[in-house]
C-alpha cells in the first residue's frame, strides 16, 4: 500500500499544529503581548470605544430614584477582520529524504529544513499581526486587503488633538525652538485630562531616543551634579548606542519607555523590466505594503548586487511603485525583485499611552473564525499534490486589533 504524507511523522497535522502552538512569539515582537485577546463570533468585528473616564456618582436623598447616567463619548465601530496567509511547497526529493531510512544525516538535515521553514512562515504571520498593532498605536488607522482589488481602512477615531505633528522649528532632530520636555509633558497632560489616567507607556525607536539624549535641556538635567550618579549613558558611545532609556523614563516620570527597533520586510517581484537611468515607475506583483518615503532596494538575483532609491509615490490601481530617481542599472522582469525594510515604529514618531483606564485595558486583539472548521488564531495545515508529487504547508490567521479607549493614546510626530 503506497505511503502518503501522513506516514511522515514531521508532516502529520497534529505535529505541525503542536509545533506552531509551542513556537513562542519572537522576543523582539513587543506589541503583541501588550493587550489581551478574545474571539469574535464572526469576521465582522464590532466594538464600542469611548472617551473620558473617572466619573463619579452624585449624591441623592434617601428614598429618591437613582439619576440616569451613561458612558461619555461612546462610538460604535465595525470592520471586516483582516485575513493573512502564506504557503510553501516541498517536492518529492525533500519528502523522500524526510522518510529515508538508514541515513540519519540526510533525515536530520531535511527535518531541520522543514522546521526552519515552518518557523519562518509562523514568524512572518506573527509580524503581520505586530504590524497591525503598530499601525493602530503609531498612526491611528491602517488599510488592508479584503478581496482581490479592494482595500478596507480601519480608522480608530483618535481625535485630532491626540495626533500632533510638530512644526519644523520644533522638530526634536534639529528645530531651533525645540522643547522636548514640554512636548512630552503636554501629551501626558492631554491624556490625563481627557481620560483621567496617567501615562504608563512611551514608545519610540533608537533614532528618537538619540534626539532625547542629545537635547541640551535634557543633558543639563541629567548631568552628574543634578541627577544622581549621572548614568544616562552606558559608555562613551552614547550618541550611537549607549543611551540608558530607564534614566530618561525616570526623568520624564514614565514607568515604561519602550525602545523598539524591530524591522519588517516587504518584497515584490518585478513584473516589467526596469531600464537603467530611465524607468521610475516600477511594476511589481504587489504594492500593498510599500510606503512613500521608504527605501526601495532593487536586487539583481544573478549578479548578487543591489541598488537603493527612495519611494516617491505608489499606485495601487496601476500596480506601480514610483521612485524619485531611476536606478542606474537595469533589472529583469520575473527574475529580479524589489524589497523595502521598514521599522514597526517610524523614525519620527513618539507615542504616549495610558494602557489601562479605570483598570481596564484600552485595546484588545479580536480573533476571527476562518476555514471550514471555524478555527481561531494561527493555524497550520497541509495537503498533497499527485503530479508532480509534493506537499504544501500553509499558515493562516484572521483578526483585527481594536482600540476601546480613543483618548488614551497620544501620537506625536517629532521630525520630518
Amino acid at each position: 500500500m503506497p505511503k502518503g504524507v501522513g506516514d511522515i511523522p514531521e508532516l502529520r497535522l497534529e505535529v505541525l499544529t503542536d509545533f506552531v502552538t509551542k513556537w513562542m512569539t519572537p522576543p523582539e515582537l513587543m506589541l503583541s503581548g501588550l493587550f489581551p485577546e478574545s474571539d469574535s463570533p464572526s469576521d465582522t468585528i464590532k466594538w464600542e470605544s469611548k472617551e473620558g473616564g473617572r466619573g463619579m456618582a452624585p449624591f441623592v436623598a434617601p428614598g429618591s430614584p437613582a439619576p440616569l447616567t451613561f458612558p461619555y463619548g461612546i462610538a460604535q465601530h465595525e470592520a471586516k477582520a483582516a485575513f493573512w496567509k502564506e504557503k510553501m511547497y516541498f517536492d518529492e526529493t525533500f519528502l523522500n529524504n524526510l522518510r529515508k531510512e538508514g541515513s540519519l544525516q540526510e533525515y536530520k538535515g531535511a527535518t531541520e529544513i522543514l522546521a526552519e521553514n515552518l518557523a519562518g512562515l509562523t514568524n512572518r504571520s506573527k509580524r503581520r499581526k505586530e504590524w497591525m498593532l503598530a499601525k493602530m498605536l503609531t498612526a491611528g488607522s491602517f488599510s488592508y486587503n479584503v478581496q482581490t482589488g479592494y482595500k478596507s481602512t480601519v480608522d480608530y477615531g483618535v481625535r485630532s488633538s491626540h495626533i500632533v505633528s510638530l512644526a519644523a522649528d520644533y522638530y526634536w532632530s534639529n528645530g531651533t525652538s525645540r522643547d522636548i520636555i514640554e512636548d512630552i509633558s503636554d501629551g501626558k497632560q492631554v491624556i490625563a485630562d481627557d481620560c483621567g489616567s496617567k501615562v504608563d507607556l512611551a514608545l519610540c525607536n533608537s533614532t528618537v531616543l538619540k534626539y532625547l539624549a542629545n537635547d541640551p535641556t535634557l543633558l543639563t538635567l541629567l548631568q552628574k551634579s543634578t541627577f544622581g550618579s549621572g548614568d544616562l549613558f552606558k559608555g562613551n558611545l552614547h550618541k550611537i548606542i549607549g543611551v540608558n532609556p530607564n534614566v530618561v523614563a525616570s526623568l520624564l516620570d514614565i514607568p515604561n519607555l519602550v525602545i523598539y527597533d524591530e524591522l519588517y520586510e516587504v518584497r515584490a517581484n518585478l513584473t516589467a523590466a526596469v531600464t537603467g537611468s530611465s524607468t521610475v515607475a516600477i511594476s511589481v506583483d504587489d504594492v500593498s505594503d510599500f510606503e512613500v518615503g521608504g527605501t526601495l532596494r532593487f536586487v539583481d538575483v544573478s549578479a548578487g548586487t543591489y541598488e537603493d532609491e527612495t519611494i516617491a509615490s505608489i499606485s495601487v490601481e496601476g500596480g506601480t511603485v514610483t521612485v524619485s530617481s531611476a536606478p542606474t542599472a537595469s533589472f529583469k522582469a520575473n527574475e529580479d525583485y524589489v524589497v523595502m525594510y521598514r521599522k514597526f515604529v517610524p523614525d519620527n514618531t513618539f507615542v504616549l499611552a495610558a494602557t489601562r483606564v479605570d483598570g481596564r485595558p484600552i485595546a484588545e486583539f479580536k480573533r476571527a473564525p476562518f476555514g471550514n472548521t471555524r478555527g481561531y488564531g494561527l493555524k497550520p495545515d497541509r495537503w498533497e499534490e499527485k503530479d508532480p508529487e509534493g506537499v504544501w504547508i500553509r499558515v493562516q490567521d484572521k483578526g483585527l486589533p481594536i482600540l476601546k479607549q480613543r483618548d488614551a493614546v497620544y501620537i506625536l510626530t517629532v521630525a520630518a
